[in-house]
């Protein structure tokens, strides 16, 4: 399935909504609206709701990493929303939940 990228503002949020494959084809788009998310919010927490992924590679992951130690070094964070079982547990045991907070809602990561 095609990467779709949508940007929303939710209260005062900066989310970027993720569906689709973010994989080796896709990681250079993806990484180039993460960049762009953390730019156009600095000193804020951004959300990044992959929820209606169906495929979020290793890679991608790297690059939210790396999207949040820029969000922080500006002042802000990333907050990943992610209600899916398999996804959850895939984040808690490859330990990416411990480097970025994983939230059940966006309304929880607000």
């Amino acid at each position: 399935m095609d990467l779709a990228l949508r940007r929303t503002l939710i209260g005062k949020r900066h989310v970027l909504i993720v569906s689709g494959d973010v994989d080796l084809p896709t990681v250079p788009r993806f990484n180039e609206h993460l960049l762009k998310l953390v730019a156009d919010a600095p000193g804020d927490t951004v959300v990044i709701d992959i929820d209606g992924a169906d495929v979020v590679d290793d890679s991608a992951l790297g690059l939210i990493l790396g999207a949040a130690g820029r969000a922080r070094s500006l002042g802000g964070d990333v907050v990943v929303v992610a209600t899916g079982e398999r996804v959850r547990q895939r984040l808690s045991e490859n330990g990416f939940d411990r480097a970025v907070t994983v939230s059940s809602s966006i309304s929880d990561a607000s």
